[in-house]
């Protein structure tokens, strides 16, 4: 008999049992894996939502605070396409959110600023920023970054400010008639967290001119980790001049597995089998055409499958590839960064440029359909948001690499995105790209 994951994940004890429940998810894994798809031993199953929003635990709850189409303070509209968001400390118990918004030249509706604060008129990109009170209301909400484009995810520094990321590669001189644009793209833009307006745009030309999907920050070193999202991307890493000024420059290396120069990632890479790596330099970060990727992998780089979602915690790197795997839906990996290694040599490091592994691979969609932002949670697990076909998840991933469902999008089709901790809370903030829901969930 076929069934759903809705199905599924709505079983409880009075229709089935818990034995027939675990078989039937048993019998959705991989075989090659471990790994299978059941509600959470504290959790539980999900709970379908009277309001059909957001399906979650018995134990959490939700409230939207921000819809596309909200007249904002500054007199403009919330633009839709909510992507990546990051969450930071405010005063008085408020959190700053700093939210993208993933839209190109020719979408219909997007951010406005002063002209000389946009970056490129034709771009309807960019961010808003929210302040959120401690009962989940927003008292102010503005435009913070204009005139960019496909701004897809990003995330946050140590020194309290917001990297948003550019998936899209136009040039003036290389364009389609159907995408007009004055400016190069494929940058990276800075948004300070206690920016009280729209900040003047400047892109961080030595971070690399690439498709841009999110970026993580090594405390320990102010390293500043970057995925790429194309099929033959690579993993990058920035070493930043000056973190107080990142146009200041500095160096963009990519990843190599060091016995195997060139490593194509995407199928046949074992899970749980770490691997040492190397850094390679990028040399011509700033090309005419997208070819940073190109460099970094004829010097031996490996190929990663639509690298997305990246996180850093407790001295790892933990990001997603979207497409990779054998059957390809998706894989979560971890890089761990030597710490000898601080500051890294220059150029292609010469001794353990630290350690990466395949964390999970299900091989399955009805276990992980392509896995997107992600997030490490206060109780140790990660957090992943899917973006794939039907029905999209909250998925987490225990350490010991058991995948389940945190949360279902009850209202549509649309990705999960965005999803950050509110600081120094058990409070997560998440989005649904469309109709562009910004939600805040809690523990009730």
């Amino acid at each position: 008999m076929a069934i759903s994951r809705r199905q599924m994940l709505s079983l409880t004890g009075g229709a089935a049992s818990a034995a027939v429940l675990e078989s039937c998810l048993r019998s959705l894994s991989n075989p090659v894996t471990s790994q299978t798809l059941q509600p959470h031993a504290r959790f539980g199953p999900l709970r379908p939502d009277p309001d059909g929003i957001l399906d979650l635990p018995a134990e959490f709850r939700y409230r939207i605070i921000s819809t596309a189409g909200q007249r904002m303070n500054d007199g403009h509209r919330v633009p839709g396409a909510f992507d990546g968001m990051g969450a930071f400390p405010g005063p008085d118990g408020h959190v700053i959110l700093i939210r993208n918004h993933e839209l190109l030249p020719n979408d219909w509706f997007g951010l406005s600023a002063p002209a000389d604060f946009v970056y490129d008129a034709p771009c309807k990109g960019g961010t808003t920023t929210m302040v959120v009170a401690p009962d989940y209301t927003v008292v102010r909400q503005f435009t913070s970054l204009a005139g960019t484009a496909h701004n897809c995810a990003g995330g946050v520094t140590p020194w309290n400010s917001w990297i948003s990321c550019e998936e899209f590669t136009v040039t003036p001189a290389a364009q389609n008639p159907w995408i007009k644009v004055t400016k190069p793209h494929g940058y990276n833009f800075e948004v300070p967290a206690d920016a009280s307006s729209t900040v003047a745009p400047e892109p961080l030309i030595a971070m690399g001119r690439f498709r841009h999907e999110a970026i993580a920050v090594d405390p320990r070193t102010n390293i500043i980790y970057q995925t790429e999202d194309q099929g033959d991307g690579l993993f990058y890493r920035f070493i930043p001049n000056d973190v107080t000024q990142l146009q200041a420059g500095g160096r963009l290396e990519a990843l190599m597995v060091s016995d195997r120069p060139q490593t194509i990632t995407a199928s046949g890479f074992p899970v749980n089998q770490p691997v040492l790596v190397e850094w390679v330099p990028i040399e011509d970060v700033n090309p005419v055409r997208d070819t940073v990727r190109q460099e970094g992998f004829g010097k031996g780089a490996a190929r990663f499958s639509r690298g997305e979602g990246i996180c850093y915690s407790s001295g790892h790197i933990y990001f997603t590839c979207t497409n990779g795997g054998d059957i390809p839906h998706g894989q979560i990996w971890k890089y761990t960064p030597d710490a000898s290694e601080s500051p890294p040599p220059l150029g292609r490091s010469t001794g353990n440029g630290g350690v990466l592994e395949l964390l999970a691979q299900p091989n399955n969609s009805r276990i992980l359909d392509y896995p997107d932002n992600l997030v490490m949670s206060t109780w140790g697990d990660l957090l992943i948001c899917e973006d794939g076909g039907g029905e999209q998840f909250i998925v987490g991933l225990t350490p010991e690499g058991t995948l389940y469902p945190f949360a279902r999008n009850a209202l549509n089709s649309a990705e999960f995105a965005g999803i950050c901790p509110a600081p120094g809370s058990e409070t997560l903030f998440l989005n649904i790209y469309s109709p562009g829901l910004t939600l805040a969930v809690w523990k009730a």
